[in-house]
Order: C-alpha cells, then sequence, then structure tokens
C-alpha cells in the first residue's frame, strides 16, 4: 500500500508492505462545526477568558522577567495567531516586562531563523527577544534536584528564573501513543529511514 504522508511543505510518500498489521487513523476535523470566527478571533476570545485562571495581563502585573514558552519547527503550533497577542497582553499588564519566547526544541535540532519566521512572521522575529533551547547546553541548565527516576532534573535556566513562566501551544497525542508494539517499530523504522 502506498499513501502520501502529510510532512513537511509537499508530503512524503510511504510504502506499506501488505504483510504487515496496520490501520490507517484519519483526522474527522474537516467534519467540525465552522464557528464562522478567524483563528485572530479565536485566541483573543479565549484569552479574554481563561479558564481556571487569571487573565495574562493580571497575572504580568509586576512580573519583570517573563518568558513565553513556544513550540519549535516540529509542532504546528499557529504561533503567528497566539504570540502577538500573548505579547499584548503581557504588556498590558506591565509595559516594562523583560519577554523572552524560549523556543521548546526539546532534543530536537535547533530552528532556524527561517523556521521562526515561518512560526511567528518577520516581525516577532526581529522585534522580540527570543532564545531556541539546547538541551546539550549544560551551562544553560539549572539542577532542580532528583527525579524519581534517578536522574537530575534540568530545567533551562532562563525558564527557571523567570518570575512569570506561560506557555502557548496546544494538547495532542503522540503519534506512537498508544498503537500496537508492530506498528511502534514500522513508525521508527520509518523515521530512521
Amino acid at each position: 500500500m502506498d499513501m502520501k504522508l502529510p510532512y513537511s511543505g509537499d508530503g512524503m510518500m510511504l510504502h506499506l508492505d501488505d504483510t504487515l498489521d496496520y490501520e490507517i487513523l484519519e483526522s474527522s476535523i474537516g467534519s467540525m462545526p465552522k464557528t464562522g470566527k478567524s483563528e485572530d478571533e479565536l485566541v483573543q476570545e479565549a484569552m479574554a477568558h481563561p479558564i481556571g485562571s487569571d487573565k495574562l495581563s493580571k497575572l504580568a502585573t509586576d512580573k519583570q522577567k517573563v518568558v513565553i514558552i513556544c513550540s519549535d519547527h516540529t509542532r504546528p503550533v499557529p504561533s503567528r495567531h497566539i504570540i502577538p497577542f500573548m505579547l499584548r497582553e503581557i504588556r498590558e499588564g506591565n509595559p516594562q516586562a523583560d519577554i523572552t519566547l524560549l523556543i521548546a526544541t526539546g532534543f530536537h535540532r535547533a530552528t532556524t531563523r527561517e523556521e521562526l519566521v515561518n512560526k511567528f512572521g518577520e516581525d516577532i522575529v526581529s522585534q522580540e527577544k527570543i532564545v531556541v533551547h539546547d538541551s546539550a547546553d549544560m551551562d544553560a541548565m539549572v539542577n532542580l534536584g532528583t527525579l524519581p527516576s534517578g536522574a537530575p532534573l534540568l530545567i533551562n535556566r532562563i525558564a527557571a528564573q523567570a518570575d512569570l513562566l506561560v506557555s502557548e501551544g496546544f494538547i495532542e497525542t503522540h503519534f506512537l501513543q498508544d498503537f500496537p508494539a508492530d506498528v511502534k517499530v514500522c513508525c521508527q523504522e520509518f523515521r530512521a529511514g
């Protein structure tokens, strides 16, 4: 079986041997009801009515070091529709806030400037302080203790020293979560190849 995966800009062809046991999962997002609102309107509405929290402007009052953890180039978060409103609201609460956008690369490679522009837009990239996390840079980490596994709990120093730490993003299942072992192996082999 041949299928085109939604990968990068043009997609990627994948050939699955018919002897493999696999299932095809398809998104039903196209069947969701339309709101008639733009992405910007939805973000502004959500920020005006946060669930279980004060508005970002109130949280930012009297906070000097504000860090927004942002998804990296591997996540399709619509940051150019979220971050400008977060920045505006933080500055509404504290015009003097020192704001850093911390790109959460985890163990991924560094996000390039071009990828940052694609994600945030040129204005954000050229006007805001952006730091791309580097998990191999131990000088950029703070050890906050020991995990139950015995491993050290290392956190990016910029995040650990923030007076206000917030993040943008969305919650989604990981593409290897809850799949049978043979599907995980297939996906891991595909990613490695």
